[in-house]
């Protein structure tokens, strides 16, 4: 009988971690497993962007509202269903499912729990997102399995916890063929205006938040507008750090040099006109972003953070910028832009490596054996 499982979700938007859940299930499902995506929201969204996603690619999901913030009631309600509808595991995507799932002990939920961890945001201390990553990091050990995307992450999870077998580490993956043709389809006219009227063209990619630092990109872009003055800057994503960024950019008078069209849908057909990702994370645990960029030939300059600098293979593949002060990225992007055969050798050899080493097929076999290992666990207790 095939494999029943529950993936969960409570999407902000369309980025890694809903990218590489859609990859997931899609290769489950050439696998042979029985996968479902349960994307939670609050009672007044209609619909949210993992669910057009999905939709699109017609894989197999249910929206479920409730009642957002601590609600172990409305995840219990979620507990019932499951078992009315015969599902062998929860695989849970998110601080706030591992945390609502990992309160209710498994003899009240009869279904296992996996997690995957994606990485924390190192949220200031006491804030309600430092809050939640130490609820998260508390109720691990109710899991039955802990996959980690970056052999890195590790010293972000309780040691007694890190060095036990149930912590595995998963390199996330991606459909590159499909990838690639999406990467030929036009892009909206308000990016294809922007695109021809600057050049180079950089690219940022990621929630407006602190830990992705685009606030150091502002800065260090306004030294390498000096040197090219036809540069532009788009920086595709939505977040709390929004107002902060354009008041930044006014601030900086680079209001007609950088472009914050919010969220876009096809961010592999923009990379395949722009001329370099940056990637100024101050945290980072493998990053879907950059696989995509590698995938289209992009070249790269990423922070040295996380798994980044070992699937750049050193800086061979995409340039790795130390995190610190702005002038570090500075330099660090004048000099990408200064030697583009350098970076396009790069880019061919990132292109070769997500081939190899980091494919959704990959990743859906390693998540199988995961599984298998959990069920026979269970069924041996």
């Amino acid at each position: 009988m095939a494999l029943k499982v529950l993936h969960l979700i409570d999407s902000g938007g369309l980025y890694g971690a809903e990218k590489m859940l859609l990859a997931l299930v899609a290769e489950q499902l050439r696998l042979g497993l029985k996968p479902l995506i349960l994307s939670t929201g609050a009672p007044d969204i209609e619909e949210k962007a993992i669910e057009s996603e999905a939709r699109r690619l017609d894989l197999p999901f249910i929206p479920w509202r409730m009642k957002p913030g601590f609600n172990p009631w409305g995840c219990l309600s979620i507990i019932q269903w499951a078992k009315t509808e015969g599902f062998d595991l929860f695989h849970s995507h998110g601080y706030k499912f591992n945390v609502l799932m990992g309160l209710w002990p498994e003899a009240v939920r009869k279904i296992p729990l996996i997690t995957t961890l994606h990485g924390y945001v190192k949220a200031p201390r006491f804030s309600k997102s430092w809050v939640y990553e130490c609820l998260d990091r508390f109720v691990l050990r109710q899991m039955r399995c802990v996959v980690l995307v970056a052999e890195a992450m590790k010293k972000d999870i309780p040691a007694r916890l890190a060095g036990s077998d149930r912590v595995t580490v998963i390199p996330n993956g991606l459909d590159t063929a499909r990838l690639v043709n999406t990467a030929k389809e036009p892009l909206e006219a308000r990016l294809e205006s922007f695109i021809n009227t600057h050049s180079p063209v950089l690219l940022g990619v990621g929630r407006l938040s602190y830990e992705k630092g685009f606030d150091r990109l502002i800065t260090a872009f306004g030294t390498v507008k000096c040197q090219h003055p036809g540069a532009g800057l788009v920086v595709i994503g939505e977040g709390r750090q929004r107002e902060n960024i354009e008041r930044q950019i006014r601030e900086s008078e680079l209001v007609n040099s950088v472009y914050l069209p919010g969220y876009y849908s096809n961010v592999p057909a923009l990379m395949a006109r722009a001329d370099l990702l940056c990637m100024p994370s101050r945290t980072e645990g493998l990053p879907i972003t950059l696989l995509e960029a590698m995938a289209v030939g992009l070249p790269v300059c990423a922070s040295d953070v996380g798994e980044i600098k070992t699937v750049l293979e050193g800086g061979k593949a995409g340039a790795v910028s130390k995190v610190g002060e702005s002038s570090i990225l500075e330099e660090d992007l004048l000099n990408c832009l200064a030697d583009p055969a350098r970076m396009a050798e790069g880019a061919a050899l990132a292109r070769q490596r997500v081939d190899h080493h980091y494919s959704a097929r990959i990743m859906a076999e390693l998540y199988l054996t995961a599984y298998r290992r959990v069920r026979a666990d269970t069924t041996s207790t």
